[in-house]
Parts: structure tokens; C-alpha cells; sequence
């Protein structure tokens, strides 16, 4: 099943590693992970540096193969594959 994540943007829920919050993606971990995956190429942000997309985003979606960002909250994103999972 897909999740619609925002910005006409859906992904499969199997491909789903991992959604963060905002309050999350500010810890120093998580913001040297996010560095390192921007530095090898997993997060398409046309030129800008995630932490600008940070300004407009609230939630990360971390795939196998890239991040993506949502303006929809990780809360409403959760809500949103425990609904499908009901649905099978």
C-alpha cells in the first residue's frame, strides 16, 4: 500500500525504514546522519541544505535508498499506516 506524504508525493509503506519528527531530526545524532546521507546523495534537495528544508518540513522519511521530507506531521504519517494495515 502507498502513504501520501505531501507535496503530490507517495511512497510504499514496505519501504518505509523509518519517519522522524522534527524534535528528532534536531538531536545531534540524528542531524550528523542526515549530513553524511545529504553527502552521498540520499536526500534530493535541489541545492539546499537540509536544514532549510527543515524550515517548511516537520517529518523525515527515511527509504533505503533516500530521505524524503513532508510537511505532514509523523504523528498524522503513523496514523496513516496503521489505518492501511487495518484495511488488509
Amino acid at each position: 500500500m502507498f502513504i501520501h506524504i505531501g507535496n503530490n508525493e507517495a511512497v510504499l509503506t514496505k519501504d518505509i525504514i523509518m519517519i522522524l519528527d522534527k524534535s528528532a531530526l534536531l538531536a545531534k545524532d540524528t542531524s550528523d546522519f542526515l549530513q553524511v546521507s545529504q553527502e552521498e546523495g540520499f536526500i534530493d534537495d535541489d541545492n539546499e541544505h537540509w536544514q532549510n528544508i527543515l524550515k517548511e518540513k516537520k517529518t523525515a522519511i527515511v527509504l533505503d535508498k533516500k530521505i524524503l521530507f513532508s510537511p505532514i506531521s509523523s504523528v498524522t504519517l503513523s496514523k496513516r499506516s496503521n489505518f492501511l494495515k487495518t484495511l488488509k
